[in-house]
């Protein structure tokens, strides 16, 4: 087997992997191409991997007037490849804010329309073992928990749908960034570095240099730790609805009620996650923005205490081992 033979093989196996199944022939993949190294390889690879399986998209966030011919680099690779490509443009102007934040909630939303539009079951990115190390040290270093410094996770479903909705996979977790480069390199690919890489105003940027400048901090053996730690995290999320049915107290249509009483730390803050996504999910609560990495160790500590938080725009309450979660009250104005 020649070495571009294996490098199909070992991403074809690690989709597969990250699937935790084969991938089907009816299996419609989307890949979220930008033009840079990564994406572009990842395309390369997959596209030979699974032929005639694969679409691709590109998302111009209008944010650098280069955008526009990148997205044209990409599309026409695809057309020599036969892959159909799309230019998606953003609904709404990116504010300065968190503007790296902002771009990833946009693109991802661009990117799921257009995903499910088409027809397809899988959603793809090139994020790699680097970007793991780096989101695993940034989590870290905001004090995040065991589903935050899970990280970027392989496959996870996206969309309303839990069950059947468009599954988000990253099957190059395991692959370094110099690994996707130099495919990229070997096989003449056309891509390009964006420069907000190296913008030190980014956290991800300053983590990034962190890794680089430090040999000692492996950022494939981190990428390990983030991995394992996904894998206790799904583990105890296949106990989280037998835990939820065991706990869960009737209630109406305004509260969720939980018994925590006698539970470990651990099991309280699961289940406090649990009533918080449900709350909002069933109280058609939006904002403010919630994920469940977001880090609720301040509202569990009122909770300990018998007073009240919110989280999420959820107001939680404890009475003993009993914890309420309603919709937060207005925010008073003066």
């Amino acid at each position: 087997m020649t070495l571009a033979a294996e490098r199909i093989a070992r991403a074809a196996c690690d989709l597969a992997a990250a699937l935790r199944r084969p991938v089907q022939p009816d299996d419609r993949l989307a890949l979220a191409v930008s033009g840079g190294p990564d994406s572009m390889a990842m395309l390369a690879l997959l596209a030979t991997a699974f032929p005639g399986q694969v679409i691709a998209a590109t998302v111009d966030h209008g944010l650098r007037p280069e955008g526009a011919a990148e997205a044209a680099m990409v599309a026409a690779y695809c057309a020599t490849q036969d892959v159909p490509h799309a230019v998606l443009t953003l609904a709404t102007a990116i504010g300065p804010a968190n503007i790296q934040a902002a771009a990833r909630d946009a693109r991802y939303l661009a990117l799921r329309g257009w995903a499910t539009g088409a027809g397809a079951t899988l959603l793809a990115t090139a994020h790699h073992a680097d970007d793991q190390a780096e989101t695993f040290l940034m989590r870290a270093a905001r004090g995040s928990g065991l589903s935050g410094l899970a990280a970027i996770r392989p496959a996870q479903r996206v969309g309303a749908d839990p069950e059947r909705g468009l599954m988000l996979v990253r099957p190059f977790l395991g692959w370094r960034r110099a690994d996707l480069r130099r495919v990229a390199e070997t096989w003449s690919l056309p891509f390009v570095d964006d420069p907000s890489n190296a913008n030190a105003r980014f956290d991800r940027t300053r983590f990034r240099t962190l890794l680089r400048e430090a040999p000692w901090l492996d950022a494939g053996q981190i990428a390990l730790s983030a991995g394992y730690l996904a894998e206790a995290d799904h583990d105890l999320r296949a106990l989280e609805q037998w835990l939820w049915v065991s706990r869960a107290l009737p209630g109406d249509a305004e509260t969720l009620r939980i018994d925590v009483t006698a539970l470990p730390r651990e099991v309280r803050r699961r289940l406090a996650r649990i009533a918080i996504a449900k709350a909002r999910a069933e109280m058609g609560i939006s904002a403010p923005k919630w994920s469940p990495a977001t880090n609720i160790e301040a509202l569990l500590d009122a909770l300990d205490a018998g007073k009240s938080a919110t989280q999420g725009g959820v107001l939680a309450s404890a009475k003993g081992g009993i914890w309420q979660f309603r919709v937060a009250p207005p925010r008073r104005t003066h």
